[in-house]
C-alpha cells in the first residue's frame, strides 16, 4: 500500500486524495466551547481510493470519520475503511459478473440509522451495517428480501418510523421502490416504470407519498466498458417526476413534466392541501462537458395532485449549492429552514468546494453565510437538534484548510450562522474531501 500516489486525475490529488492510515486519538483540544448538550457520534462518509486510482472519484473504497462527543468534550477522533467484501475481492470489479454481485459495495456515500442500526450506504449494491464506533459489522440484505440496489439517500419518516428507499439498475428494472418498516423488516416493493437507464441518486418523501426523478443523466455502456464513468448527460432524454403514495402501487403514481435538469440532492418535500412541495438543489445542466455546466441552486416545485400541474421557482440565484439539508425530525414535513454548503467555481468534469455553509429562511427570502475564509473549504453541514424551535441546534461539518493542510470539525449555531464557529476541534490527520455526513444522538 503506498503513499506516494502519481495523481492521473484531480480526485487523486490536493485534499481529494485518499489517506492510506486508520488512526485515533483521544481527548482532542477544543478551541471555543463545545456545547454540553451534543452527546452522540459525528460520522462522515468518502471515498478514499487507497488501493488504486479510480475511475472517478464517486468510486473510490469508502472511510468512515468520527468524533464522539460528550459532556462538552471531544473524546476521540478515529477514521476506519467500510470493510466490504469489494475490498478483499482480487478479481476486476468491472466485470460483468461482479458488476451484478450487489455485496461488492465501496459503501462511501452516506449514512442512516433505522430500526436501532446503522448503514453505510451506496447507490449500487447492498448497505453495510457498521457500529458507532466506525467499525464494519457486515453486508445486509434483508434476510434476502432484498434483490436491487439500495440509494444512499433513503428517508426515514420521524412520526411513523418508516424508511423509505430505492434501487436503480443498469438493465430492467431500472427503478425499484421499497419500504420499511419501523423494526426494520422490508414490507414492500414496487417496480416503478422510468423511461430508461437514469441515475437517480436521491428522491424524496413527505407525510403521504415519496417522489421520484426520471431526470437526463443516462447510463453508458460504451463508457463503462471503456473502464470510464458509465454516466453523462442525454438531451434526448425526458425530464419528469413521479408522485406516489407510500405505501400506494404504480396505479396510483403520477407523473409531472418538468423542465429539463439533473437534480442530486433533494432539501426536503411536504404535503400542502392537496399540493405537493418539493425544494432541491438544481442543475440546469451538468455532465454534458463537466459540473461546470451550470450551477446548483435552491429550487422550488410545486405539485397539483389534482390539477396535474406543476410550478418552479428558483429559490436563489445567486448562491451556488450543494448538499442540502434540514434537520432529519423534519423530513417530510413542512420546513422553514434550509441549509447548504457552497459549491465553488469547477473547471470541466471537476468538483469545487466553497468556503461558506449558507442558511436560507425560507419564509423571508433571507439568506446568511458562516464564511470559514479563503482556501478554509466545509464539506456538508449536519444539523444536530438542542431545542424546540426549528432552527435549535447547530451545525456540524469538517473543514480543511487548503493554506495549512489541516482539517477540523466545527460547530455552528444554527440560528446565528454568520457568527462563525463556537467550537473548533483540529483532527490529528488530513480528513480527504468527502459526502455525506450524519449526526447519531444518544436516544
Amino acid at each position: 500500500m503506498a503513499d506516494d500516489f502519481k495523481p492521473a486525475a484531480w480526485w487523486m490529488s490536493g485534499n481529494f486524495a485518499p489517506v492510506t492510515k486508520e488512526t485515533e486519538a483521544f481527548d482532542l483540544k477544543i478551541e471555543g466551547t463545545l456545547p454540553p448538550e451534543l452527546n452522540g457520534v459525528f460520522m462522515r462518509n468518502g471515498p478514499n481510493p487507497d488501493r488504486e486510482p479510480t475511475a472517478h472519484w464517486f468510486l473510490g473504497d469508502g472511510m468512515l470519520h468520527g468524533l464522539r462527543l460528550e459532556g462538552g468534550k471531544a473524546r476521540w477522533y478515529r477514521n476506519r475503511f467500510t470493510r466490504t467484501e469489494r475490498r478483499d475481492f482480487s478479481g476486476n470489479a468491472r466485470d460483468p459478473s461482479s458488476i451484478l454481485n450487489r455485496r461488492l459495495s465501496t459503501a462511501n456515500t452516506a449514512l442512516v440509522r433505522h430500526a436501532g442500526k446503522i448503514y453505510a450506504l451506496e447507490e449500487a449494491h447492498f448497505p453495510y451495517e457498521v457500529d458507532g464506533d466506525l467499525n464494519t459489522v457486515g453486508c445486509q440484505d434483508f434476510g434476502g428480501q432484498l434483490t436491487s440496489p439500495m440509494t444512499a439517500h433513503p428517508k426515514v419518516c420521524p412520526e411513523t418510523g418508516e424508511m423509505m428507499s430505492f434501487g436503480y439498475g443498469f438493465m430492467p428494472p431500472w427503478l425499484t421502490y421499497h419500504r420499511f418498516d419501523a423494526k426494520g423488516a422490508l414490507v414492500q416493493t414496487e417496480e416503478i416504470p422510468v423511461t430508461g437507464p437514469t441515475m437517480i441518486h436521491d428522491f424524496a418523501m413527505t407525510r403521504n407519498y415519496v417522489i421520484f426523478m426520471d431526470l437526463p443523466i443516462v447510463f453508458d455502456l460504451q463508457l463503462a466498458m471503456s473502464g470510464k464513468f458509465p454516466f453523462k448527460w442525454s438531451d434526448e432524454y425526458p425530464a419528469r417526476m413521479g408522485i406516489m403514495p407510500r405505501a400506494g402501487s404504480v396505479a396510483d403514481l403520477k407523473w409531472f413534466d418538468v423542465s429539463r435538469c439533473y437534480i442530486f440532492h433533494t432539501l426536503n418535500a411536504y404535503d400542502d392541501d392537496g399540493k405537493v412541495v418539493l425544494d432541491a438543489a438544481r442543475y440546469e445542466k451538468t455532465w454534458a462537458n463537466g459540473f461546470a455546466d451550470s450551477p446548483g441552486l435552491m429550487h422550488r416545485y410545486v405539485f397539483d395532485l389534482k390539477s396535474g400541474r406543476v410550478t418552479e421557482t428558483t429559490l436563489d440565484t445567486q448562491r451556488a449549492c450543494d448538499f442540502p439539508r434540514v434537520p432529519d425530525d423534519l423530513l417530510g414535513l413542512r420546513h422553514r429552514y434550509a441549509y447548504a454548503m457552497e459549491s465553488g467555481t469547477a473547471e470541466r468534469d471537476e468538483v469545487a468546494f466553497g468556503t461558506k455553509v449558507f442558511k436560507w429562511d425560507l419564509s423571508s427570502g433571507k439568506a446568511e453565510a458562516c464564511d470559514f475564509g479563503a482556501g478554509r473549504r466545509p464539506g456538508e453541514a449536519v444539523f444536530a437538534r438542542a431545542g424546540q424551535d426549528e432552527d435549535a441546534g447547530y451545525l456540524m461539518t469538517i473543514v480543511h484548510d487548503e493554506n495549512t493542510g489541516v482539517s477540523e470539525f466545527v460547530v455552528v449555531e444554527a440560528q446565528n450562522v454568520s457568527r462563525g464557529p463556537v467550537a473548533r476541534i483540529a483532527l490529528p490527520q488530513r480528513v480527504p474531501y468527502g459526502f455525506h455526513g450524519a449526526w447519531f444522538a444518544e436516544t
